[in-house]
């Protein structure tokens, strides 16, 4: 009598766990090495200190259209901010991605009888992790500033986070192709720069009317704008208008892009 045959597992249960270990093998890589994810959280922190404690009471004036209430600029700043975190902590994506490509880890994973897709997968849920997890600490020290939300619902609550994550995984997929396509971690760092610079160039600082008029088309319809304009209005009440969906189709076609962009590069022969 011949041994029952043993049942393989799905292509879709391959997946799930491969990409599973590849998302506690890059959580336990930030955990042993925090220096870098900590200097990327230092760049909104500090802007968000700056801005608020220097140029807070003029920028608040000017907001407001009446005397200085650091409380309206303080509310003001703080949803740009977080965008910024998150275009912040997709660098350390890209650099990482980068590093083991030229540390040829990837090289070594393809070798190996997983499922290719996890490799990057695992890349990419960790790095969602870390945005929304370095978003709750930049919004941590917000709080601890005085940036209060008292009129959002949980409704509002939950599509802001839906939001944010949404951000975060369109940019993470972007700073993953960048990794992939970086002949070393220096150059992959130095290409997703725009990451931080397109939030200086939104209205996270400053309102789009305050503009010049040649710039303001510039910054209305980059990818940060509409978003931060959407967190605004979920958080604070003010009019979200046309932004979300603009915000919505932005992070789609970012997320497609980066993800052929990515697999294009990952599927490539390697030299």
């Amino acid at each position: 009598m011949s041994a029952p045959a043993t049942a393989r597992p799905s292509q879709l249960s391959l997946a799930v766990r491969d990409s599973s270990t590849m998302l506690r093998r890059n959580l336990l890589h930030a955990r042993r090495y925090p220096s870098l994810t900590l200097n990327l959280l230092l760049t909104p922190i500090m802007l968000l200190l700056l801005f608020v404690y220097i140029f807070g009471d003029t920028m608040s004036a000017g907001i407001n259209g009446g005397g200085p209430d650091r409380s309206v600029y303080i509310a003001y700043i703080v949803p740009g901010l977080l965008l910024m975190t998150i275009g912040s902590t997709t660098i350390g994506t890209a650099v990482s991605v980068a590093t083991d490509m030229t540390e040829g880890i990837i090289a070594r994973f393809r070798t190996m009888a997983i499922h290719r897709g996890s490799i990057l997968i695992g890349h990419v849920i960790g790095s969602v992790l870390q945005s929304i997890l370095s978003v709750v600490l930049v919004g941590a020290v917000g709080v601890a500033i005085g940036f209060r939300s008292t009129d959002a619902t949980v409704l509002e609550w939950l599509a802001a986070f839906g939001l944010l994550a949404l951000v975060a995984l369109a940019f993470t997929w972007i700073a993953v192709g960048m990794g992939l396509s970086s002949p070393n971690a220096e150059a992959a760092s130095n290409s997703a720069m725009p990451l931080i610079v397109l939030p200086l160039i939104s209205s996270a600082f400053v309102p789009l009317d305050a503009m010049p008029g040649w710039f303001r088309p510039i910054a209305e319809y980059q990818p940060f704008t509409p978003a931060i304009e959407t967190l605004r209005g979920l958080l604070l009440g003010t009019a979200i208008g046309h932004n979300w969906w603009i915000a919505i189709a932005w992070c789609l076609a970012l997320t497609v892009l980066g993800y052929y962009w990515s697999k294009s590069q990952f599927n490539r022969d390697p030299k």
